[in-house]
């Protein structure tokens, strides 16, 4: 018979805040979890998917643990994004908020350092944390794990995936006085086996629900850029998945074709599937994705019917469907035969309306993740290529030969010259390329700036929409803009570039007449000032963009 929260063995404080958020019987992972962890003592496994209740289980019993008196960290949360990292944050202030002079602080990249370190000064008793920026914190001595008794691992196996491996050992080396351990996973690969070996003493492990079935093994993944920015969302996904095998869907033949050109130029390993092809060369190029000779595939729904390939990692969709027995076709094509797997959509702000709708229909939660930056590329790429390294067969061949020689040649330069030289070689190019990559996340507060500016209010107090305005005046005024061909632009691409930049729609357009360097554009004389403030000196690719009245000039 299953229990309830009090006969878990929960105090008065915490079964009043379970009962005001209306939990009313603990789920699987919470019944199994919390009398062993409110111990305090024991190391702990908990293999659970995601959505079970994790959260509540390891937060409940820590609240429980810590001391409130004492203003200083004693609980470390370690989880792999700032998304989990908030949300976490959120979830302990609803469960403390009957307890006096407990603080909880966030810590995670992408948000101001001097900021945090401000908070945890205050004097915080549970800090959650993402990897990186929590060892940034301890190299700069602003954060002290001495006392630190509790230690949570939180998705230990997306840690493991996103390259934090070292990082997590380096927090653990961090730790030496914690009373206990505790890890939650949803799978177990052998990297974390050997991680709890090492940290843990003799852990208590349960696991809760089965290997889901169907599209219960795939985590839907979204994120929202500009629609310009597409492609080099694109493209830094990949870059940020290194040992993606995928599959990547586009609504039309000339997208497939166009994306696997530009791929295959900057030294992918990716060929396209569409209708053009002859039986010969579809059964070629299927021949090459399933030996691997092809890490992605790029492909039209209809050319992908009847694609079955065991042990692929991604689907991308490129564009969203407007079907959602296509996403569904899609996203199913992962996460096969007990494995787990990832749907990842690009979308554009205006298509969230399209997103809600798949979601509801799946009924599977569709997690909003944050483009990674040009740093987090260079990071994952680099913890990839040391573990290749690493893993290096040299069982074959007669390397010992090359020994001796390779010695002498490398005797005037020390061995972590050699390690540099050997990075630089192979990871060069990522380096380069991300060193001044921009941000290709869209922010909700420029959206909501862009939402207040266009719903102005008329003399008498009625809403009036800024497109309403300018539809239909009939007068048109010429601008200058110094984009054009050479930047990569089309009509089509063009067109939808700067109406996504003013937030303006297309009947504001006239003619539009587009040349290598420069464009000149007729815009609704009501909406030429609205389109030149929006692009005037903004960035594209690291240019900056100039606008301004044709006639003026």
């Amino acid at each position: 018979m299953m229990k309830n929260f009090e006969e878990l063995g929960l105090n008065e404080q915490l079964l009043a805040s379970v009962t005001q958020l209306g939990f009313e019987t603990p789920t699987a992972i919470q019944e199994k979890a919390i009398p062993v962890l409110l111990s305090g003592t024991k190391d702990f496994i908990g293999l659970a998917q995601t959505g079970t209740g994790k959260t509540a289980a390891f937060s409940l019993p820590l609240l429980q643990l810590i001391q409130a008196a004492d203003k200083f960290p004693q609980a470390l949360i370690v989880c792999p994004t700032r998304e989990l990292c908030i949300q976490i944050v959120n979830e302990i202030e609803l469960f403390k908020k009957n307890i006096r002079g407990m603080s909880v602080v966030a810590v995670y990249g992408g948000a101001s350092i001097g900021a945090q370190i401000r908070d945890i000064k205050k004097g915080v008793q549970v800090i959650v944390a993402t990897p990186g920026r929590l060892i940034d914190l301890i190299e700069r001595k602003a954060i002290n794990l001495e006392q630190i008794k509790y230690v949570v691992l939180d998705e230990a196996d997306e840690m493991l995936n996103m390259g934090f491996q070292d990082d997590i050992e380096f927090i653990l080396q961090n730790t030496p006085k914690r009373d206990a351990t505790w890890l939650f996973s949803a799978t177990m690969p052998p990297e974390i086996r050997k991680v709890s070996r090492r940290y843990m003493n003799e852990p208590f492990e349960i696991t809760v629900g089965k290997a889901n079935a169907g599209t219960k093994n795939v985590d839907h993944q979204y994120y929202v850029t500009s629609a310009h920015q597409r492609y080099e969302t694109l493209k830094r996904l990949i870059d940020f998945n290194p040992g993606i095998y995928g599959l990547i869907f586009t609504r039309t033949k000339a997208d497939a074709q166009e994306i696997a050109g530009k791929l295959t130029r900057e030294g992918y390993d990716i060929d396209a599937l569409h209708g053009d092809l002859t039986q010969q060369q579809r059964d070629k190029v299927m021949g090459q994705f399933r030996d691997k000779s092809l890490q992605l595939l790029i492909a039209t729904d209809v050319a992908a019917r009847g694609i079955d390939v065991q042990g692929i990692t991604h689907v991308i969709n490129y564009e969203l469907p407007d079907d959602v027995e296509v996403y569904t076709h899609r996203s199913g094509r992962t996460g096969r035969a007990g494995n787990t797997g990832i749907s990842l959509s690009i979308v554009h702000a205006r298509e969230m309306y399209r997103l809600k709708q798949i979601e509801r229909i799946v009924q599977q939660p569709f997690h909003r993740l944050e483009i990674p930056s040009g740093k987090d590329v260079c990071r994952k790429q680099f913890f990839f290529f040391m573990d290749k390294l690493l893993q290096a067969d040299i069982s074959h061949g007669d390397y010992e030969t090359y020994v001796p020689m390779l010695s002498e040649k490398f005797s005037s330069i020390s061995k972590e010259e050699v390690l540099k030289r050997v990075a630089a070689l192979e990871f060069d190019r990522f380096l380069k390329y991300y060193e001044n990559a921009e941000d290709l996340n869209i922010r909700e507060q420029s959206r909501e700036r862009k939402t207040t500016r266009g719903n102005e209010r008329d003399e008498n107090g009625r809403g009036r929409s800024r497109q309403q305005e300018y539809n239909g005046s009939g007068n048109y005024t010429r601008l200058f803009v110094n984009l054009g061909t050479k930047d990569g632009f089309y009509k089509a691409s063009f067109l939808q570039f700067i109406l996504d930049m003013s937030d303006l729609r297309k009947d504001v357009l006239g003619k539009i007449d587009m040349k290598e360097m420069n464009s000149w554009i007729e815009v609704d004389s009501k909406a030429a000032k609205q389109m030149i403030r929006s692009l005037d000196g903004k960035n594209y690719k690291g240019r900056r963009i100039r606008m301004n009245d044709a006639n003026s000039r």
